[in-house]
């Protein structure tokens, strides 16, 4: 798995390539750690290289999205392939994270 964090002005976009699983899911984990000691409030993650996602992956998008909750964040997802958006959707988390055909439309709703 490869993991790409960027910032565009005051969004964080971290871009996920791979499979995120339960060997790869600390590596994510790690980021995301690194990223909450900041104080930014605004989260995107780009899942268009997401090949694969498990539950231990969905557990680490349901950690991510109560702690932005907590500090009043905006989180959303971009760029879904139509399977990856079938897990989130079929798990009910499509409902907790919204998520955008496009970074663009992303960007704008957290805005």
């Amino acid at each position: 798995m490869e993991i790409i964090v960027t910032n565009e002005s005051d969004i964080a976009i971290i871009a996920i390539k791979g499979r995120l699983d339960a060997v790869t899911v600390p590596q994510l984990e790690e980021q995301l750690n690194r990223w909450f000691e900041q104080p930014g409030t605004k989260l995107i993650f780009d899942l268009d290289g997401l090949e694969y996602i498990s539950s231990a992956g969905l557990r680490v998008f349901l950690t991510t999205a109560k702690k932005m909750k907590a500090r009043d964040g905006k989180m959303g997802m971009a760029r879904l392939r139509e399977n990856v958006k079938d897990v989130f959707t079929i798990s009910g988390f499509i409902a907790l994270i919204p998520a955008f055909d496009t970074l663009g439309a992303a960007q704008e709703a957290v805005r």
